[in-house]
């Protein structure tokens, strides 16, 4: 019977995640669930999200308490159909033991990998199945590949998955190799002959996305499909009050109301976020780096370069998503994307849609990628 029972563990929410917290339940014991219902709120150091149901079923018992702080793949719940009696319930939760933690098995590899491109050290991660073509993950201005916390272990369960910091980024070296996007994409494409890879599934967010775009421009053969999210580079407009005033914010107060504007939901800009982003901008070089990148790219509130137009010269499977709720770049650009082009507009996201509806934008990745 216990086949049958399917349970609803904390998740693994980015490389460094080991514990979360239950902020409180969504759904009551026997609420019939979907592939996809959110189930649970979870909080970690980093953000909070919903846990998503694996599986369809009741919700037959909740195990977690609100407030509980546990392992990840610790039981939070469980998942059964009506006629599965409440003793194998209640025997399958006596005999649930948390999984081993990530620093035993086949899960020993450091969490990180370095790679040295044209003089500039770069921090990478690869997870996932070995064989396939990989899925290369490109972060935002002013972000680092702690920005798909929620989706690379998603993805690493059906196909190899690599996120890096570009340069100048999180804990890459505080150097540019140029501010225009040819020179981002080239770097790009010399980080993948660096590691011995040839050719990417590309997922870009935001800066992200507008030198995947360049990538399949210039070295077309690197790109066997494209996935743009809340892209820049298909349109002209952004907010420059977002992009000096991340450049520029040197205290909490100041950078606070910056980062809200990510989220639809600007509770989701918590205090650790808010930390991480002054500590990343403290060290020696990133704000006159930042400062190079938004005058380049995004002077007064204009996008310098909109490789995203040209897509149309290439023929790449291009997936396009914008957060309905996007305040730094218009979701009107979405609708710029060439005819081809699958579009998907999520609403209750904002910029971070990666990170807000995290388990619709999973499964337009895997679809794409898939086709």
């Amino acid at each position: 019977m216990a086949a049958q029972i399917t349970p609803l563990v904390m998740p693994k929410w980015g490389l460094e995640m080991r514990e979360g917290t239950v902020a409180g339940w969504l759904v009551e014991e026997g609420a019939r669930l979907e592939v996809g219902t959110p189930v649970v709120d979870v909080e970690t150091d980093k953000i909070s999200n919903a846990v998503e149901a694996p599986d369809p079923g009741l919700l037959r018992r909740k195990v977690a308490r609100d407030g509980e702080r546990l392992p990840v793949k610790a039981l939070l719940g469980v998942l059964a159909e009506a006629d599965v009696p409440d003793a194998d319930i209640a025997a399958y939760i006596a005999a649930y033991e948390v999984p081993a933690a990530d620093d035993e098995g086949e899960e020993a590899a450091p969490a990180y990998a370095w790679a040295e491109v044209d003089g500039i050290r770069v921090r990478y991660a690869r997870r996932g199945p070995e064989g396939g073509v990989p899925v290369l993950f490109l972060h935002g201005y002013g972000g680092d590949l702690g920005n798909w916390l929620f989706n690379l272990d998603a993805l690493a369960a059906t196909a190899p998955v690599i996120a890096l910091d570009l340069p100048g980024h999180g804990q890459s070296d505080a150097r540019l190799p140029g501010t225009s996007l040819a020179e981002l994409s080239a770097f790009v494409d010399a980080f993948l002959a660096q590691i011995g890879v040839d050719r990417v599934h590309v997922v870009g967010h935001s800066l992200g996305g507008a030198i995947g775009a360049q990538l399949a421009l210039d070295h077309p053969q690197r790109v066997a499909s494209l996935a743009l999210i809340n892209a820049a580079g298909l349109g002209a407009e952004i907010n420059a009050d977002y992009t000096r005033g991340f450049a520029s914010a040197a205290s909490r107060r100041e950078l606070k109301p910056v980062v809200e504007q990510l989220f639809a939901d600007p509770s989701l800009a918590s205090r650790q976020m808010v930390d991480d982003l002054l500590k990343y901008k403290r060290m020696d070089g990133v704000g006159e780096l930042l400062d190079a990148l938004q005058g380049a790219l995004f002077a007064n509130g204009r996008q310098a370069e909109t490789p995203g137009l040209r897509l149309a010269e290439r023929d790449v499977p291009l997936l396009v998503v914008w957060g309905a709720q996007d305040r730094v770049i218009p979701v009107a650009h979405a609708g710029h994307a060439p005819p081809r082009a699958t579009v998907q507009v999520l609403e209750g996201a904002g910029h971070m849609a990666m990170m807000e509806q995290a388990g619709e934008v999973n499964a337009l990745l895997k679809r794409h990628i898939g086709a």
